[in-house]
């Protein structure tokens, strides 16, 4: 596989964007609980964010391009007053990273006014579109939380409520979707019926809060209560909360790479620690793997977890022997080729003491395309490391994600174009060893309720489109570029 660098493609993963919504009691500032908790999803997106409040019925919003700190102050956070509220972070790929783009997504109709926060992908997409188009819908995004959007507004005006609108709406869409529905009145959560993207609820006082992460909750002060269960719809109002429970139930598919990359290492997914995770992947991959080595680091920031857990199970020290520069900006641009070099140095930087002479086993979390797979084992051997066996914390990537997570086709997966062995010697590495994908149970503690690896495995636990989609990216899919999402058969 050939790459050019005018056209390399992104080697990380990103997953598209984290959801915070709160229903007040008048204790706390809806705005700035969101701000605060928005900070703690940053992490999963940024590229934009925004805010919509309710304030007795009337909505009222911002939302911007930027990071947290940057599109929010207390001027625009002062004037976001209101009872409840719903807000995003999102993160975009090229030709996606436009305002329009940004949500919440506010609707005004018939019925009021709609504010929605959407975590995910639906896979039914283009089919819903096409007939809303037909009938003479005018979209003004490119991405498929507007699709939510309309289905629910066209729902409410047949039903009684905003929660049966969305009741008789999701039904209707496939895929992946932690959602927040905000009416001039209430405030409702929803979960896909597999659960592939983590919700969770919690409260301070009388205030109910949802949020992507539990550390968005412990961020404006709130105490976990519980996850949103997959297929579940959670109605806040000044009644009360109540739920409705899905009518059929489906095998819970939560993401696994939440807990290998996506999640904050202080968060709790469906009761399971991150962080306990990720150090199980590290002792997993260290009886998989053992080596003689001297130190044992990881590469920021999910990596070191694991490098933790492959310490505590070797017996070979942890060290920190990679920093990561956490200001870089998120439109670091580099022109050329060298740029792009250096680029790796300027995030990332060894401590060249920690690593000179030394047998080094160093764990990342994941290899996607492999295009700048070399780049690690270059950067410490230029420090001196004597030898470098590189661990993963994720199994061979082997198959496209169509539930929300950026992981490309088939043809650009280094994992399905080359063996281990070719992997370990274009990464420059003595060694290599990936987490295997039969110990994925045993990463998540036993505790694992049902978890989705179709990355891993090609086993799709919900049905795929079997029309041409076009384009995914961040917080939904991009109708705009051309890209192919085929069922597992047409896959194969």
């Amino acid at each position: 596989m050939n790459y050019t660098f005018d056209n390399l493609p992104t080697e990380g993963l990103h997953e598209e964007c984290g959801v915070f919504g709160i229903y007040g009691d008048g204790s706390v500032s809806p705005a700035y609980a969101c701000y605060n908790g928005l900070l703690a999803l940053q992490h999963r997106g940024q590229e934009s964010c925004g805010i919509a409040v309710s304030d007795d019925g009337v909505i009222n919003y911002h939302k911007d391009m930027g990071l947290v700190t940057e599109v929010f102050n207390n001027s625009i956070l002062d004037s976001l007053n209101g009872q409840m509220a719903v807000s995003h972070v999102r993160y975009s790929t090229a030709g996606g990273s436009v305002l329009e783009n940004a949500q919440p997504l506010v609707m005004r109709y018939v019925k009021g006014t709609l504010a929605v926060a959407h975590n995910g992908n639906l896979t039914n997409a283009v089919e819903i579109r096409g007939e809303l188009e037909k009938r003479g819908a005018i979209f003004q995004t490119t991405i498929d939380s507007e699709v939510i959007c309309y289905m629910i507004a066209r729902e409410r005006i047949h039903s009684g409520s905003a929660e049966k609108a969305v009741v008789n709406a999701v039904k209707k869409l496939e895929g992946a979707y932690s959602l927040l529905v905000m009416s001039p009145r209430k405030l409702i959560a929803a979960r896909d019926p597999h659960g592939f993207r983590p919700l969770c609820m919690g409260k301070l006082n009388g205030t109910v809060v949802f949020a992507s992460e539990s550390a968005a909750l412990d961020a404006c002060g709130a105490q976990f209560v519980r996850d949103v269960e997959p297929g579940e719809i959670v109605v806040v109002d000044e009644k009360g909360i109540k739920s409705i429970m899905p009518e059929e139930k489906c095998e819970k598919s939560l993401c696994i790479f939440e807990y290998i990359y996506f999640a904050r290492t202080d968060s709790y997914i469906d009761g399971i620690s991150v962080y306990e995770a990720r150090k199980q992947a590290g002792r997993i991959l260290a009886r998989e793997y053992p080596v003689d080595a001297d130190l044992v680091i990881g590469v920021p920031e999910s990596g070191i977890d694991a490098a933790i857990g492959y310490a505590e199970e070797s017996g070979i020290p942890y060290e920190k022997g990679i920093v990561k520069n956490s200001y870089i900006g998120r439109t670091f641009i580099k022109p050329s080729q060298s740029e792009r070099m250096k680029s790796v140095r300027i995030k990332l930087n060894p401590i060249g003491d920690m690593i000179k002479g030394k047998r080094v086993v160093v764990i990342d979390d994941s290899i996607v395309r492999g295009t700048t797979i070399d780049r690690i084992t270059n950067m410490l051997r230029a420090a001196g490391a004597k030898e470098v066996h590189m661990r993963i914390s994720s199994p061979p990537f082997m198959w496209p994600c169509y539930y929300g997570t950026d992981i490309p086709s088939r043809g650009e997966l280094i994992a399905v174009n080359h063996t281990i062995e070719e992997i370990c010697e274009l990464s420059g590495a003595d060694t290599l060893g990936y987490l295997p994908a039969d110990s994925l149970d045993e990463m998540l503690l036993g505790k694992s309720c049902g978890h989705c690896d179709a990355c891993f495995s090609g086993k799709y636990p919900a049905q795929t489109t079997k029309l041409t989609l076009k384009g995914k990216e961040r917080g939904g899919m991009n109708f705009d570029k051309k890209d192919s999402c085929a069922s597992k058969e047409e896959q194969v």
